[in-house]
């Protein structure tokens, strides 16, 4: 097994960075990471991303644990993003098989984050990868959680989302991962319960329903080789009506639009256009992208899905809804 040196700092144009997060769209500069886990099969072998709901239930979290402990088992490295729930589940179920799991944070690794998780942290250190495009001592802020979401599903063959709502940041990470031309796996949930809505949704869509690790099995062993990058492009998978944009945006969000209708802004740029404040802004683009009403490009720019007219967004802010 090659063990990860810890905490180092791996620039895109080295030999080590790894083969399937280069070739993303927009990928991270340099990577910061540090543990002891198998650095060779977590980072660019055959990885499966699962994400979910911080609420989960408990049928979800079980869901969650026996995927990540199943995949661990047949030999597949579990990626997640160390958050509450399902993230945390699938790290401790991979970490209960003795496999290789990989927690892409939206801090700096030497940073406990949540602190309840701190068990979990440092049992990945120890056997696992931690993984961030941030350096050390960065803090988390809200707008870094999606930002690593591409990270999540850049290092992955596909993603398992398991319990989401319709408007759950794990939907980005469907949605980078449609992007990037891997699989997309959802766990169904009983019919009308809100955190079943957004995998029913992304079922109704084309995603590949999961009920046990045999289904995600099938289709990797359809797709093995010894290294992701290898497959890219070859997962295509339909995103035609995958998270549709919505007509009727209003408030915020509508004025987010109509700042970027003529063409890609940067975050920085929208703030001077429209004199508020980053945060917010950044919360109001990450809802749109949920969404699927504004799409993100190389640089960190932000433009306007293929659904969403500038005609729509001036009618709804001429008119907003009432509620």
């Amino acid at each position: 097994m090659e063990t990860a040196p810890r905490g180092v700092a791996v620039s895109i144009e080295d030999a080590d960075y790894p083969g399937p997060l280069r070739h993303i769209y927009d990928p991270p500069a340099v990577l910061y990471i540090d543990g002891g886990g198998d650095w060779r099969s977590g980072l660019g072998g055959l990885a499966i991303g699962i994400v979910g709901a911080r609420d989960a239930t408990a049928a979800g979290l079980a869901m969650a644990r026996t995927l990540g402990r199943d995949l661990a088992e047949a030999g597949v490295a579990v990626v997640s993003g160390l958050a509450l729930g399902i993230d945390t589940a699938a790290h401790a179920g991979a970490l209960e098989a003795g496999g290789t799991t990989v927690a892409v944070v939206g801090c700096g690794t030497d940073v406990v984050y949540p602190r309840r998780n701190r068990r979990v942290r440092d049992q990945v250190l120890r056997t696992g990868l931690l993984v961030s495009e941030w350096p050390p001592r960065t803090e988390p802020r809200p707008y870094r959680f999606p930002l690593r979401n591409r990270m999540i599903s850049g290092l992955s063959l596909g993603i398992v989302i398991v319990e989401a709502t319709q408007r759950s940041g794990a939907l980005i990470t469907a949605r980078s991962a449609l992007e990037q031309g891997r699989e997309v796996f959802a766990v169904p949930g009983p019919a009308g319960a809100p955190r079943s809505r957004g995998p029913h949704e992304l079922i109704k869509a084309g995603a590949c329903l999961v009920e046990n690790v045999q289904d995600i099995l099938e289709l990797a062993e359809n797709v093995l080789v010894e290294n992701v990058q290898d497959i890219l492009g070859e997962l295509a998978f339909d995103t035609r009506g995958a998270c549709p944009a919505r007509e009727g945006v209003s408030g915020p969000g509508a004025e987010l639009l109509e700042a970027i209708s003529e063409g890609a802004q940067t975050v920085d740029a929208i703030a001077v256009q429209t004199g508020r404040k980053i945060e917010e802004i950044w919360a109001d683009l990450l809802d749109l992208e949920v969404r699927g009403q504004v799409v993100r490009g190389p640089g960190g720019h932000f433009a306007p899905s293929a659904g969403t007219s500038s005609a729509s967004i001036s009618r709804t802010i001429s008119s907003p809804t009432t509620t």
